[in-house]
């Protein structure tokens, strides 16, 4: 093996001939050629197909865990909120009865109606809802018959009377109404 500039006859044989493999001048027999690089080619776009379906799958499996853990958490925010707002039910319903047993006007009076208002209006502000009763048509989903009254001067199924106020957070019923409800076989 005679040496030229320090590489052996060996070594720049192998050079040329990838040398003549990159060049893009240099061509294999046609037909051999030809279907060797269509096939590779087509092998590539098939794996760059699949590669791309992938990816989208993955972004798709992504954004859907990112949403459902943004819903998740919504849910645990409004169950904590539901379950505070249940303890302080008691205390508005013992308002409206300190309210309703007291019909006197004085300053001590007007402090209480005030702080009432106020904590109907956190209330408000948080998204709990009075659940509608009186006059309205029984609905076993927020309503809580505690009586049936038969009754000729109401429609049969009407709530005649709220003895306790039900209250929805948004959607999400709180606690139902309990009321004596109107039994009229004639309407």
């Amino acid at each position: 093996m005679a040496r030229m500039n320090g590489k052996t006859e060996t070594q720049t044989e192998e050079q040329e001939m990838v040398n003549q493999e990159l060049d893009p001048a240099h061509e294999l027999p046609a037909a051999e050629g030809l279907g060797e690089r269509e096939a590779e080619l087509q092998k590539l776009k098939a794996e760059r197909d699949s590669l791309l379906d992938r990816l989208a799958r993955s972004q798709a499996e992504f954004d859907n865990a990112r949403k459902r853990a943004v819903r998740e958490q919504q849910e645990f925010r409004d169950f904590a909120l539901a379950d505070a707002i249940r303890t302080l039910l008691p205390v508005v319903d013992s308002f409206e009865l300190a309210l309703r047993s007291s019909s006197e006007k004085s300053e001590f009076r007007g402090g209480v109606d005030l702080i009432f208002k106020q904590l109907q209006d956190a209330l408000l502000k948080l998204g709990v809802q009075p659940v509608p009763a009186k006059g309205e048509r029984f609905d076993p989903h927020v309503h809580e018959a505690i009586e049936m009254v038969d009754t000729h001067e109401a429609k049969d199924q009407e709530v005649l009377e709220e003895l306790q106020r039900g209250y929805k957070l948004r959607e999400r019923l709180l606690r139902p109404a309990m009321v004596k409800v109107a039994r009229n076989s004639k309407h």
